[in-house]
C-alpha cells in the first residue's frame, strides 16, 4: 500500500490522510480504543487478582483452623475428660456394688402390685441381687377357677440380677479409658482423640443398654435358669417367673403355658416399680454419652484435614 501511495499517482495530501488514518486505527486497536487488546489484558489481572485473594482467604481460614486445633486438643479435649471423669465417678457411687471406691452394697425394699391383687411380691434388693421376695399371683388353669401360687426367694439363695453388674463393669471401663491419658499429654492428631473417645463411647453406650433393653430369653431358657432354683418351694413346671430390670424400673413377670389343642402357648403378666438409684444412673449415663459425642462430632469436623498436627512428642497417651 505504502508502495503504491508513494508512486507518485496519489497526491501528496491524499497520502499523509491516508497513513494518518492507518496509524491511528492501529493505535486504537492497541491502546484500547476498540477495547480488545487492552480489555483482554485487564480482565486478566483482575482474575489473577481474585485468584490471589481467594488464596489468600483460604490460607488465612486454614491458619485459624489450625490454631482452634491445636487448642481443642491442648486445652478443651482434657477439660471435657476431667468433667467426664467427674460425672462417672458421681455415678459409679449410686451403683449398689462395689464400684470405684463407692461404699458397697446397698439394700432397698420395693413392692410390686397389679390390680385386682392378681400379682403381688415384696422384694428386698441388696446390690445386684434379689435377697428376700415374697411371692404371691393368681394363676388360671383349665376348667377351673382362679388359683393362687405362693413361693418366695431367701438369702440363702439369692436370685441375681446380672444386668445391675454388667452395667457397673462397663462404666468401670469407661472410668479407666479416662484414667489412662496422662492429663499432661499432648494430643498430637484428631485420631488419637477420635480413639480414645471411641473407646469410652462403646463403654458407655454398653453400660446404658445393660439397663435399659433386658436380654430376651425364651419361655424354655427361663424355666431351666439357674434363678429359678432359687425359689422355695419350687413353681409347677407350667409356670416360670422373671425379674429384670427396664429403664428406671424393676419388672417381675408370670409366665403360664397352656396346651391348647396340642398347640402350646403361654400368658405372661407383670408387675413394676420405679427404682430411685436406677434413675439417677441412667440421667448420669446420658449426659456423659451427649458430653463425649459432642466432642467427637467437634474432633470429626478436623479429622478432614490430615495436616493438621501438633509438633511430635514421644510420650503415648494411651498407658496400656
Amino acid at each position: 500500500l505504502v508502495s503504491f501511495f508513494c508512486s507518485g499517482k496519489v497526491p501528496e495530501r491524499v497520502l499523509q490522510k491516508e497513513i494518518f488514518n492507518k496509524i491511528r486505527k492501529m493505535s486504537n486497536w492497541i491502546y484500547g480504543g476498540t477495547g480488545t487488546l487492552l480489555s483482554r489484558r485487564s480482565a486478566l489481572s483482575v482474575n489473577s487478582m481474585k485468584r490471589k485473594r481467594r488464596k489468600m482467604a483460604a490460607e488465612e481460614e486454614t491458619h485459624n483452623l489450625q490454631i482452634e486445633f491445636e487448642w481443642i486438643l491442648h486445652e478443651e479435649v482434657h477439660a471435657v475428660l476431667k468433667q467426664l471423669h467427674t460425672i462417672l465417678v458421681e455415678c459409679a457411687r449410686r451403683f449398689p456394688v462395689p464400684l470405684y471406691d463407692n461404699e458397697g452394697k446397698k439394700q432397698d425394699k420395693f413392692v410390686l402390685t397389679v390390680p385386682q391383687d392378681q400379682l403381688k411380691c415384696v422384694v428386698t434388693l441388696t446390690g445386684d441381687a434379689i435377697t428376700h421376695a415374697d411371692i404371691s399371683f393368681k394363676i388360671q388353669r383349665q376348667q377351673q377357677s382362679h388359683q393362687n401360687q405362693r413361693t418366695s426367694i431367701n438369702q440363702d439363695s439369692p436370685w441375681k440380677l446380672q444386668q445391675v453388674q454388667d452395667a457397673a463393669n462397663h462404666l468401670q471401663q469407661a472410668i479407666n479409658h479416662i484414667d489412662n491419658v496422662d492429663e499432661n499429654y499432648t494430643f498430637k492428631t484428631s485420631d488419637e482423640v477420635l480413639h480414645v473417645l471411641g473407646n469410652i463411647l462403646g463403654a458407655l453406650q454398653r453400660g446404658r443398654t445393660s439397663l435399659v433393653i433386658p436380654k430376651k430369653k425364651s419361655i424354655d431358657e427361663l424355666m431351666k435358669s439357674r434363678n429359678m432354683k432359687s425359689l422355695s418351694p419350687n413353681l409347677p413346671e407350667d409356670l416360670a417367673i422373671s425379674f429384670y430390670l427396664q429403664s428406671h424400673k424393676l419388672i417381675f413377670a408370670v409366665y403360664q403355658l397352656t396346651n391348647i389343642q396340642g398347640t402350646m402357648k403361654f400368658d405372661s403378666y407383670q408387675g413394676e416399680c420405679s427404682v430411685p438409684w436406677l434413675n439417677d444412673v441412667l440421667v448420669l449415663f446420658t449426659v456423659s454419652l451427649q458430653l463425649c459425642q459432642q466432642l467427637k462430632d467437634k474432633i470429626s469436623v478436623f479429622s478432614q484435614y490430615k495436616d493438621f498436627t501438633v509438633g511430635s512428642r514421644s510420650v503415648s497417651a494411651l498407658s496400656y
